[in-house]
């Protein structure tokens, strides 16, 4: 989490483009191969099915009740993120993440811990 402990919300345009739904126009805005920086980011209720979120950082983020049905989550970072209440079903997780660790952050709000190799 930020140094003061709060979710940030960017002025960044993939950001509001993710916040919006907007699946099709951030897919086209983002570069493929470069990390999209949106750790400790608000993404509570917010629907991911459709968006490429191949080497997103999401650290710390917060998806209370958000829609990851469905998405490819194998190429994110995911450390320290709290899935409280979000719908995973079909979703790909990194292979750091065990199973358990994730029904605890979907359950309780737990912080997703990954195993280092």
């Amino acid at each position: 989490m930020s140094e003061n402990n709060k979710l940030r919300q960017p002025t960044d345009p993939l950001y509001l483009l993710l916040r919006e739904g907007r699946a099709d126009e951030f897919n086209r805005q983002r570069d493929p191969g470069a990390v999209v920086d949106l750790h400790s980011c608000n993404l509570r209720g917010v629907d991911l099915r459709g968006f490429n979120v191949d080497h997103v950082d999401f650290t710390d983020s917060y998806f209370r009740q958000a829609d990851l049905r469905g998405v490819d989550l194998r190429r994110s970072r995911l450390e320290g993120a709290s899935l409280h209440g979000a719908h995973i079903s079909g979703a790909y997780f990194p292979d750091s993440l065990d199973a358990a660790e994730i029904d605890l952050s979907v359950r309780s709000g737990t912080r997703l811990r990954t195993r280092k190799n």
